[in-house]
């Protein structure tokens, strides 16, 4: 017989609603909104697929900066640091305090404290303003990955022009913001072949990847920056 979800912390967040941190046994947890679960901790192959990734080119790097956008439960998190040399700069954008808290928290042993590595700097502040910061900089601000475990990830009534992750104006910025060689890996639930294509137009070499086989399976937005795009670069 299954064990009971215990609550173990929640919040209002807008109009949204209530948030909440379950858990049963000792690694078993999910994220909630209302009746809708965003995470489930025994149900993150296309997160840590995500994460590395993202940051696979980066293992031999001899300092690697990586922009990660959304904290979550730290999966996607772990599974970069899992990929990088010791020397790298982690920046992560999360929007909520909260989930800082659960991850430095009860979700600690679950990434092996991820949230708390020396490599790691986490900032309560929008994913979108650090992309665009980092886009007016030189090479010492840019980013080598930028990885996004957002909340909604693309979809076809997507925004073309003014999404703040999607749309074309935020695909220039996520360009601009890294160095030559750089990627750009984004979570999302399904196919998107307008998305895809914006990324192409946008300076970006772009591959499509479904995790995992059987079954109802996410995805992965690969795109590479290409060297020859921009004089700037």
């Amino acid at each position: 017989m299954a064990l009971p979800w215990k609550v173990i912390d929640k919040f209002t967040i807008g109009d949204e609603g209530v948030l909440e941190l379950r858990q049963r046994g000792e690694k078993d947890f999910l994220i909630t909104v209302g009746s809708q679960v965003l995470m489930n901790s025994m149900a993150q192959r296309s997160e840590i697929a995500l994460g590395e990734l993202g940051a696979a080119r980066l293992k031999d790097h001899p300092a690697p900066r990586v922009l990660v956008g959304g904290l979550g439960m730290g999966i996607t998190l772990r599974a970069v640091l899992d990929s990088l040399p010791a020397t790298a700069e982690v920046v992560v954008f999360e929007l909520n305090p909260h989930i800082l808290t659960w991850c430095q928290g009860p979700l600690a042993e679950l990434t092996e404290g991820a949230a708390a590595d020396p490599r790691v700097e986490v900032k309560i502040d929008d994913v979108a303003k650090g992309i665009q910061e980092a886009s007016k900089g030189d090479s010492n601000h840019r980013f080598d990955a930028i990885i996004l475990d957002l909340y909604r990830g693309p979809h076809p009534k997507t925004d073309k022009k003014n999404d703040p992750f999607y749309g074309s104006r935020a695909i220039e910025q996520s360009f601009k913001a890294l160095n030559p060689g750089g990627t750009l890996a984004i979570w999302g639930e399904n196919h998107d072949g307008g998305f895809i294509q914006r990324l192409s137009h946008g300076g970006f070499s772009v591959e499509f990847k479904r995790v995992g086989k059987g079954g109802y399976c996410h995805a992965v937005f690969l795109a590479s920056k290409k060297r020859a795009k921009s004089p700037e670069a």
